[in-house]
C-alpha cells in the first residue's frame, strides 16, 4: 500500500490529511489541522507550519503528496499569505523526499465527485464514505486535505499504469506537475 499525504494550504489553517491505497481501495490513516494565531508575526506562523507538517511526514512516513494550488480571489493580500504557507509546505515535503501533484480545486472535486463543479458538503460526505468514516471529518482543511490525498492517490496510480509514473524502485514522476526533490 502507498502512503499519500494530501495538504490544504492556509495560513491561519493548514490541513494534512494521510491515507493509504493500494489501487482499488482506501485506508484512512490520519487528518488534522495546523493552525497560527494571527497576532504572531508572519515568519514564526510559517515556521510552526513547516514544523508541524515536517512533523506530520516523519510520524506517518508517507512516499508521495498532493497539494491544493492557490484559489485567486479579489483579496490579493490573503492570496500572497496562503501562497507562503504553500511555499513552506512544498519546501517540508521536498526535505522529506516526497514526490508532489499540485491540484486545483475543480481537479479534486472532479477526482472524488467526478464533477468539477461539486458543492464544500458534498466533497466532504463523499471523502467520509470512500474512507470508511462514520463521520465527516473535521474541521473543513483537514476534509479538504483528505480529497486532495484521494486526488493525488487516483491520479497518481492511473498514470503510473498508464506508463507516465514512477521508474522503477523510485517517486512517482507525474508529467505535468511538480516534482520536489
Amino acid at each position: 500500500m502507498r502512503t499519500v499525504i494530501g495538504i490544504d494550504p492556509g495560513l491561519a489553517s493548514t490541513g494534512w490529511g494521510v491515507v493509504r491505497f493500494d489501487g482499488s481501495r482506501f485506508l484512512h490513516v490520519a487528518h488534522g489541522v495546523v493552525t497560527t494565531d494571527p497576532a504572531t508575526p508572519l515568519p514564526q506562523r510559517l515556521q510552526h507550519i513547516h514544523q508541524e507538517i515536517t512533523r506530520v511526514i516523519a510520524d506517518h512516513r508517507p512516499q508521495e503528496a498532493g497539494v491544493e494550488d492557490l484559489y485567486f480571489s479579489k483579496n490579493a493580500t490573503s492570496a500572497i499569505h496562503v501562497a507562503h504557507a504553500r511555499g513552506v509546505v512544498l519546501l517540508a515535503l521536498g526535505q522529506g523526499g516526497l514526490s508532489v501533484g499540485t491540484y486545483s480545486p475543480q481537479q479534486v472535486k472532479q477526482a472524488v465527485i467526478g464533477r468539477g463543479k461539486a458543492g464544500k458538503d458534498q466533497v466532504q460526505r463523499l471523502v467520509a464514505v470512500v474512507l470508511g468514516l462514520e463521520e465527516i471529518p473535521g474541521p473543513d482543511h483537514a476534509a479538504d486535505a483528505l480529497a486532495v490525498a484521494v486526488c493525488h492517490a487516483n491520479r497518481s496510480d492511473w498514470l503510473t499504469r498508464a506508463g507516465a509514473g514512477r521508474p522503477s524502485g523510485g517517486p512517482a514522476r507525474v508529467p505535468g506537475r511538480a516534482h520536489v526533490q
